[in-house]
């Protein structure tokens, strides 16, 4: 009888020791998980005709040359490149190979192999569950955040992760992953009410264009339509819609290319570390000059901020020609002046101050 006792306790330790096992094969420390993501995790910049930044985003392999992301990273954009977390150097992207204008989903063919993460099912993901995001917020590249599934939500006929990580805009894209190390979601930045609630679009979403992904497509993709409506469209803004750059004023008496413009703050948070790409255009409006600012302090919510720059003298001269016989005597050309010509504001990263 002891014997056979002695026997039932040595097959219950060897069954638990069997099931440790099998568990701690499946489950991966943060430590592994976040190796492995950066891995597979490139930062997206994405230009126009003219070689000017877009827009900053994440993506992640999902297959050997393909990365998958968000497409309103890319939307209007005329070429892009990606870039391997920790290396310098860039891979143009050859095009689109899958897309999904409904859930925001895109997969790019770019010209350089990568690791793959596994994708799991986000159909078995459960509210409390932990959860790791990856992206590049302000160019930053490899930020690793912990967090947890905070709801589930219903958005008409179809689902929505939402989590507790942080994502920044210049995380968008990234992937979102489970406890195994298995990708369960693509983040995305967005704004509801003027309140950071942060998103991801569920796997399954992603394997089902995967399935359907055919040869590679120019990236050539229209800025959707306002009767064009996504997954999103209910939530708000997405990426960096919520701060704006305007009101700018050539500050210089002699045209030396001084100027300032106001950064406003729409959303009901402060924001810090905002990145403003300012254009320049001539009286054709033919772009001339870029300059690129950065704001390191932060904005209030529902307020704005006066922020200077400047640019090669010439570039003011061309985009505000002085009125003949009056350089330096018409009220006009007192400075503060507002440009004669187009400027554009585009609002490359920003960051939610907590």
């Amino acid at each position: 009888m002891a014997r056979i006792k002695t026997r039932s306790v040595r097959l219950l330790v060897l069954v638990l020791l069997l099931c440790f096992v099998a568990i701690s094969a499946h489950a991966q420390t943060a430590q592994e998980i976040a190796r492995k993501a950066f891995a597979s995790t490139v930062l997206l910049v994405m230009e126009d005709a003219n070689g000017q930044p877009l827009s900053l985003g994440s993506g992640f392999f999902v297959r050997d040359g393909e990365i998958a992301s968000n497409l309103h990273i890319v939307e209007g954009a005329a070429r892009g490149y990606a870039k391997l977390v920790g290396t310098k150097t860039k891979y143009n992207i050859e095009g689109i190979t899958a897309v999904d204008t409904e859930r925001d989903l895109v997969v790019l063919k770019i010209s350089v192999s990568g690791a793959p993460l596994s994708l799991g099912s986000s159909d078995t993901v459960q509210v409390g569950e932990s959860i790791y995001a990856v992206g590049n917020p302000q160019g930053l590249e490899g930020t690793f955040s912990q967090g947890i599934v905070s709801s589930i939500r219903q958005v008409g006929s179809d689902k929505l992760l939402q989590i507790t990580a942080p994502i920044s805009p210049g995380s968008s894209g990234g992937p979102v992953l489970n406890s195994k190390g298995e990708v369960v979601g693509v983040s995305v930045a967005t704004f509801r009410g003027g309140q950071n609630l942060n998103f991801a679009i569920p796997s399954n979403y992603l394997k089902a264009i995967l399935v359907k992904a055919g040869p590679v497509n120019p990236l050539t993709i229209a800025k959707p339509s306002k009767t064009q409506r996504s997954i999103l469209s209910d939530l708000g803004g997405r990426s960096t819609e919520g701060v704006t750059g305007g009101k700018l004023t050539w500050d210089s008496y002699t045209q030396s290319g001084d100027y300032s413009f106001s950064l406003h703050n729409q959303l009901r948070e402060s924001v810090k570390n905002v990145y403003c790409l300012v254009i320049f255009y001539d009286t054709a409006n033919i772009p001339l000059d870029f300059s690129l600012v950065t704001n390191s302090g932060t904005i209030p919510a529902g307020l704005a901020k006066r922020v200077k720059g400047r640019v090669e003298g010439s570039v003011e001269q061309l985009n505000s020609p002085p009125l003949g016989g009056f350089h330096g005597k018409h009220p006009s050309w007192i400075p503060p002046r507002a440009p004669r010509s187009h400027v554009e504001f585009r609002i490359l990263d920003f960051q939610i101050v907590d």
